[in-house]
C-alpha cells in the first residue's frame, strides 16, 4: 500500500475518530435490520453432498411411494395395553393428534384392519376388514395377530405387548412437489444447454420459489411438532410416551442450534470479558476489545441474513469462533500497544497507537489472510453445509481484521495513555523463557520429541473411520436419544432405507412394444399390476425370498414389502397360491384403504417396480452402513440372478453414507489445499523456499496430533470434526506468523538467532500465550451442548490449539535456528 495512502488513513481513524465512529455505527444499525433474515436449517436434506445424484432419486421414490414427513409416537402404559381404559385413552390421544392442523392421518393399532382368524376370508375383505374395538373382535385373538403378523409384529406392537406405536403422518405440500418437479425438469434443460435466456430467468424464479417453500415448510413442521408435545404433555402422566421420526430430529436439530448460538455466543463473550479482565486489568483493555468483537458478530449475522445464507449445525459454533478470532488480532494489537508504551513512556497516544498499527499491520494482514485460507478450503468438500461454513468464515475473518483496524485506533485515539504496566511477576514471559532456553540447550532432543508425536498421529490418523451412529450424537437424557433407542430397541428400527427392484431389462422392451400395438391397433387396455413382471404367484414369492434375505442381515429391523401382503393372502387362502386372475381380481376388489396400506406403497402400479421399505437399527454397535449397502447392492445380483442395474438403494441412509464417505477425500483434499497456499504464502512473504518448508511445520504437528487422538480412542470422523484441522491450521499459523515477523526483525537490527528466540518468546510469546488460553477455555464452553458432534469439537479445538501454542514455542525456534531462513548471523 502506498505510503501516502497509509498516512490518510491514520489521519482519518486518529484525526476524525468520531466521524469513523459514526460510518461504523451506521453501517451496524443496516446490518440489525437484515439480521431479521438470519435463519437456522436442520433439516436432513441440509446435511447431504453437493450436487448428490442420489438426492434427485431419492426425491422421486419419495414422491412415487411417499414422504418421510411423518413421526412416530411409543406408548407405553403402566397397566394393560388391551384394556379399556388404556385403550379409551390411547383413542383419546389419537384423535387429538389428528386433530392437529396439517396431520394427514394418524395409524395406531385400533385403526388397522385385523385380517387373521377363522372367520376372514377373501369376501369379508371385500366388505371391509374388522378393527380392535369392533364388537365381533376378540381382545386377545386381536393381540394375537398383532404379535404374529407379519405387517404389524415389531412394528405396532413389540414382543412383549406392552408398548405400542402410531404413525403420525403430515399432509404432503403439494406445491412443493410441483416446484420439484419443475426445477428437475429446469436443470436437465440447462445441462443439455437447451435453456434460452428466459428458461434461464424461470429457473432462477423456480429455485427461490422452492427455497422459500421450503423454508415454509420447515416453519409449519416446526409448529405441528411444538403441537404434537403440547397434546403429549397431558398423557404422559402415567404412560410413558417418546416422539421419534426424522422430522423430529430436524426439529430438535434446530433447537440445537439455536440454543447453542445463543449460549455459546453469550457464554463465550460474557467469558472473553472475564479473561481479559484478568490478563490487562485496565477497563479500557476489556471495553475496547468487547466492542470490536460485538460489532464483527453484529456485522456477520446481518451479511448472513443479507445473503440469505442458512446456519447448520455445522455452522452452529460460527460466533464463537468469530469472537475467538477477532480477539486473537486484537490481543496482538493490545500486547504490542503496551510494549511500546512500556519502552517509551513520553510517546503520545496517537503517535503510540500509528506505531502499534505499522508494526503489526503485515502480519496481522497475513495471519487473517492464512485463516481465510484454511477456511477457504472447507469449500472444497463438496458437503452443502461445510462449504457453507467455509465461506461464512472467510467472510468473517475479513470483516474481523478490516473491523478491527478501524475500531482500534477509533475507539482508542481519544483516549490518554494508560498508566504503563509493570507486574511483579509476568508469569506468561516467565514460562515462555524457560521454553526458550530448555529449547536452545537441546535442540536436537527436542526435534525428536516431535517427530515422534508427529508419527505418532500420523499413525492414529490412519485408523480414523467415518461409521457413526446417530444415535451417538445426542445426550441419553434427551428426547430424541430415548426416541430412537426404544424405536430401534422394540419396534423395528428407526433410520429408513429403500430397496428398489425393476423388472428385468428384456421384459420391459416386451413389454413397452406390446403396449405400443396396442395403441397402434386402436385396442384400449387398462393397465393393471397383473400384466407387469412382478404382480403373479412366482414374482411374489421371489419377493419373500428377497425379503427373508434382507431380513437376515444383522443391522436390518421391520421390513415391509409386497411380499408381506402376500404372506398374509397364503394365510387367509390356507396357503394355496393365487392364480393371476385371480390376483387380479383382488387387487381391484380390496378395498382402497387395505389396498394403500399393503400395496400401493411397494409396488408400482403396473407391477414393474417393488419396492422394499426397510428400518436400519441405528443404535447397533458396530453398525457399518457403507458394508451394509454393498452387501445389499452385490449380494441380491449374486442370490436372486439380478442385474445389478435393476438394483437402486435410497433413503436417508444412503445419503448420509454419501456424506460421510466423502469425508475421507473432503479432509486429505482441505489439507493439501490450505497446506499448499500456506507455503506458497510463507514463501512469497519472506522470499525464502526455507520458510516455505518451515512455515506450516508447527501447525501441521499440531493438526496430525489432534487427528491421530481421535484415531487412537476411536473417535470417528464426521462433519464437525473433520472441520478441526482446517481450524487450527487457520489459528495456529497466526502465532507462527507473529513469532517469525518478530524474529526476523531482530535478526535483522543485529541480533543473532537465540537472542532474537529469546525476544520473541518475551514479547510476542506472551500474546500468543493469552490468545491461547482465551481460544481453549473459549471453546470449553462447547462442552455444554447437549450436540456431542459441538462437545468433541470443542474439546479437541482447544488441546489442539495448546498442542498448536507448544509447537510454535519449541519446535519453531528449532527449526529457525537450524535453518536460518534470515542469513547465517
Amino acid at each position: 500500500m502506498p505510503e501516502r495512502l497509509i498516512n490518510a488513513c491514520y489521519r482519518l481513524l486518529l484525526g476524525r475518530p468520531w466521524l469513523v465512529l459514526a460510518v461504523i455505527f451506521l453501517l451496524l444499525a443496516g446490518a440489525i435490520h437484515q439480521a431479521r433474515h438470519f435463519e437456522l436449517d436442520a433439516s436432513a436434506e441440509s446435511l447431504m453432498l453437493q450436487g448428490d445424484e442420489d438426492l434427485e432419486q431419492y426425491r422421486t421414490i419419495r414422491q412415487r411411494y411417499g414422504s418421510d414427513d411423518f413421526v412416530f409416537v411409543t406408548f407405553t402404559p403402566k397397566g394393560p395395553l388391551f384394556s379399556d381404559d388404556t385403550l379409551d385413552t390411547l383413542e383419546s390421544l389419537r384423535d387429538e393428534l389428528a386433530a392437529i392442523e396439517r396431520v394427514a392421518s394418524v395409524t395406531s393399532l385400533l385403526d388397522v384392519p385385523l385380517v387373521q382368524g377363522e372367520d376372514v376370508t377373501f369376501e369379508t375383505l371385500q366388505e371391509g376388514p374388522p378393527t380392535l374395538r369392533d364388537p365381533e373382535v376378540s381382545m386377545e385373538q386381536a393381540r394375537q395377530e398383532f404379535l404374529t403378523s407379519p405387517l404389524y409384529s415389531d412394528l405396532i406392537l413389540n414382543d412383549d405387548a406392552d408398548t405400542t406405536a402410531m404413525l403420525v403422518r403430515f399432509e404432503q405440500d403439494e406445491r412443493f412437489a410441483e416446484l420439484l418437479d419443475r426445477r428437475r425438469e429446469l436443470r436437465e434443460r440447462q445441462e443439455a444447454g437447451e435453456l434460452d435466456a428466459a428458461g434461464r430467468a424461470e429457473l432462477e424464479k423456480v429455485e427461490r420459489a422452492f427455497d422459500e417453500r421450503g423454508d415454509l415448510i420447515q416453519m409449519r413442521m416446526e409448529e405441528g411438532i411444538a403441537k404434537i408435545r403440547a397434546t403429549l404433555e397431558r398423557y404422559r402422566d402415567p404412560p410413558t410416551i417418546h416422539l421419534g421420526g426424522v422430522p423430529m430430529i430436524a426439529v430438535d436439530m434446530i433447537d440445537f442450534v439455536r440454543s447453542d448460538i445463543r449460549t455459546f455466543g453469550v457464554g463465550v463473550g460474557l467469558f472473553i470479558i472475564l479473561l481479559l479482565a484478568l490478563a490487562f486489568r485496565r477497563t479500557r483493555w476489556v471495553v475496547v476489545p468487547s466492542v470490536i468483537c460485538a460489532s464483527v458478530v453484529v456485522a456477520m449475522v446481518g451479511w448472513i441474513g443479507f445473503m440469505s445464507w442458512p446456519v447448520t449445525v455445522v455452522s452452529s459454533n460460527f460466533i464463537s469462533l468469530v469472537l475467538i478470532i477477532t480477539l486473537s488480532l486484537i490481543v496482538h494489537l493490545i500486547v504490542r500497544y503496551r510494549e511500546l508504551h512500556a519502552h517509551d513512556e513520553s510517546i503520545g497516544q496517537k503517535e503510540l497507537v500509528q506505531q502499534t498499527l505499522r508494526s503489526k499491520f503485515k502480519p496481522s494482514f497475513f495471519t487473517s489472510l492464512t485463516t481465510a485460507i484454511s477456511f477457504g478450503s472447507l469449500m472444497f468438500a463438496d458437503i452443502r453445509p461445510v462449504m457453507d461454513f467455509g465461506l461464512m468464515m472467510v467472510c468473517s475473518v475479513v470483516a474481523g481484521f478490516i473491523l478491527t483496524f478501524v475500531l482500534f485506533p477509533s475507539l482508542l485515539a481519544p483516549l490518554k495513555p494508560a498508566p504503563v504496566p509493570h507486574p511483579k511477576r509476568d508469569w506468561a514471559a516467565t514460562i515462555n523463557l524457560g521454553i526458550a532456553h530448555v529449547v536452545h540447550r537441546r535442540p536436537g532432543r527436542t526435534a525428536i520429541v516431535f517427530i515422534v508425536l508427529a508419527a505418532l498421529g500420523v499413525a492414529g490418523a490412519l485408523r480414523l473411520t467415518v461409521e457413526n451412529r446417530f444415535i451417538d450424537y445426542f445426550h441419553e437424557d434427551t428426547e430424541i436419544y430415548q426416541g430412537m433407542a426404544l424405536i430401534d430397541q422394540e419396534l423395528g428400527g428407526t433410520t429408513p432405507l429403500d430397496v428398489v427392484i425393476d423388472a428385468p431389462q428384456a421384459f420391459m422392451e416386451d413389454y413397452e412394444a406390446a403396449r405400443a400395438f396396442d395403441e397402434e391397433m386402436g385396442i384400449e387396455t387398462e393397465s393393471t399390476p397383473a400384466q407387469g413382471y412382478w404382480y403373479n404367484a412366482n414374482g411374489l414369492e421371489r419377493v419373500t425370498e428377497i425379503q427373508d434375505w434382507l431380513e437376515g442381515l444383522d443391522a436390518t429391523g421391520k421390513i415391509l414389502s409386497v411380499g408381506t401382503a402376500w404372506e398374509m393372502v397364503l394365510e387367509i387362502n390356507d396357503g394355496e397360491r393365487l392364480e393371476p386372475f385371480e390376483l387380479g381380481i383382488l387387487y381391484n376388489r380390496v378395498p382402497e384403504e387395505l389396498r394403500q396400506q399393503l400395496i400401493d406403497p411397494y409396488m408400482t402400479p403396473d407391477g414393474n417396480q417393488i419396492r422394499f421399505d426397510i428400518r436400519v437399527i441405528d443404535s447397533l454397535p458396530g453398525l457399518n452402513r457403507d458394508q451394509l449397502l454393498e452387501r445389499i447392492h452385490t449380494g441380491l445380483p449374486r442370490e436372486f440372478d439380478i442385474e445389478p442395474e435393476q438394483v437402486t438403494l435410497s433413503g436417508m441412509l444412503v445419503l448420509y453414507n454419501n456424506v460421510m464417505q466423502s469425508l475421507f477425500r473432503s479432509q486429505i483434499v482441505t489439507l493439501v489445499v490450505v497446506f499448499g497456499a500456506i507455503m506458497l504464502m510463507f514463501g512469497a512473504l519472506y522470499r525464502s523456499v526455507r520458510m516455505a518448508l518451515i512455515g506450516p511445520v508447527p501447525t501441521a504437528v499440531a493438526a496430525s496430533f489432534v487427528l491421530g487422538i481421535m484415531g487412537w480412542i476411536g473417535l470417528p470422523l464426521d462433519i464437525m470434526t473433520m472441520t478441526i484441522a482446517a481450524i487450527v491450521i487457520g489459528i495456529g499459523v497466526d502465532d507462527t506468523i507473529h513469532y517469525v515477523d518478530r524474529f526476523q526483525t531482530e535478526v535483522r537490527d543485529g541480533a543473532d538467532y537465540p537472542t532474537a528466540a529469546e525476544i520473541a518468546h518475551r514479547e510476542v510469546g506472551r500474546a500468543m500465550v493469552y490468545t491461547t488460553v482465551i481460544i481453549t477455555l473459549g471453546f470449553s464452553i462447547l462442552t455444554l451442548s447437549n450436540f456431542m458432534p459441538t462437545i468433541y469439537f470443542g474439546l479437541l479445538t482447544g488441546l489442539a490449539m495448546v498442542f498448536a501454542l507448544v509447537s510454535n514455542l519449541a519446535l519453531l525456534p528449532v527449526l529457525l535456528e537450524r535453518l536460518r531462513p534470515f542469513g547465517a548471523r
